[in-house]
């Protein structure tokens, strides 16, 4: 059996998304709102730490250990779990430290992490070891919460996801309308987020395209790694189902210019789904992710009769980081 806590608020629901789809003259598009999972602005990584600090739990733990950017999505969840559960939380991030911290950086802090800051994201793995290292003969028990929380336990989350998919109305309706989409499209990066939902797909049943834009990796590295992840996620749930590269869809024509870079489309996708939907999305992923979706409808490679469902991964506290002022 798999220890899980049970503290995302699931499952989350599904919208349409009616005046974008009119403005944009393609599918039917739809929106999966895991930016409302719950844990401290919500965001895809809470589904991932259900598994990851149930796993904590039971191997006695009492300090969490991450890494990210310093604007890292994950480390937020990641330090806002560890403050509900009671343990002690050390973030190692990389990048440009602000005079003050804000966005991110900012609730890292309010929920207590200790902060290791690295200048050079090239140490960023040396210093991460070292840090759990000295943790464990100082004899705080740590557990070190893998990059994104992209490990088989984490990417359990989003197996389950599908799962959840399954029984929600876009499946579940009599009306031809309401057929499971298309296609899902995400933002894709560390690749647990992606390995989950392309095994879910094959254990539940989704037969529509999973496709993943990716933020800051190469397509050959996305399906190498989630497909091997995928296969390495289902042995936790019994016999090993072996995946290959051409089970993941990927593409990386929209990170060309590099991880949280924003450039025109970022910030017109940004923009297309405030002013259509009232909805909020990050600069570094779900912005990117939607500047690849709207390309692709542009370029007609969605059919028109299509439904296709956007998986909003979170991260909205980004937008407040003085990174990100010229948004506008």
């Amino acid at each position: 059996m798999i220890d899980r806590l049970h503290f995302a608020h699931l499952p989350t629901p599904i919208e349409e998304l009616p005046r974008l789809s009119a403005f944009l003259g393609g599918p039917r598009l739809l929106i999966k709102r895991d930016d409302q999972t719950g844990l401290a602005f919500g965001g895809n990584k809470t589904r991932k730490l259900e598994f990851l600090v149930a796993e904590a739990q039971a191997q006695g733990a009492k300090m969490l250990i991450s890494a990210g950017a310093i604007q890292s999505n994950h480390c937020r969840q990641t330090a806002a779990a560890a403050a509900r559960f009671g343990f002690e939380c050390t973030l190692v991030l990389t990048g440009d430290l602000p005079d003050q911290p804000s966005a991110n950086l900012l609730l890292d802090k309010m929920f207590g992490a200790e902060i290791v800051h690295v200048s050079d994201r090239a140490d960023r793995d040396r210093i991460l070891q070292e840090t759990f290292e000295i943790a464990t003969q100082a004899g705080k028990k740590p557990y070190l919460v893998p990059y994104g929380g992209s490990s088989p336990i984490g990417a359990l989350g989003y197996a389950f996801a599908v799962e959840e998919l399954m029984q929600q109305k876009p499946c579940k309706g009599s009306d031809p309308l309401q057929e499971c989409p298309d296609w899902i499209v995400f933002g894709t990066s560390s690749g647990g987020t992606h390995a989950g939902l392309t095994l879910g797909k094959h254990l539940f049943g989704y037969e529509g395209k999973v496709l993943g834009i990716s933020i800051d990796e190469s397509e050959a590295w996305l399906q190498s790694h989630v497909s091997a992840l995928a296969s390495n996620t289902s042995e936790l749930l019994g016999e090993r189902i072996e995946f290959t590269p051409d089970d993941v869809m990927a593409t990386e024509a929209y990170c060309q210019a590099g991880y949280g870079v924003l450039t025109d489309a970022e910030r017109e996708a940004i923009k297309l789904f405030a002013r259509y939907e009232g909805l909020l999305l990050d600069p570094v992923y779900t912005g990117r992710a939607a500047a690849g979706l709207i390309d692709l409808i542009r370029q007609g490679f969605f059919k028109k009769d299509e439904a296709v469902l956007f998986w909003h991964t979170g991260g909205q506290p980004a937008l407040f980081a003085d990174k990100y002022s010229s948004l506008l």
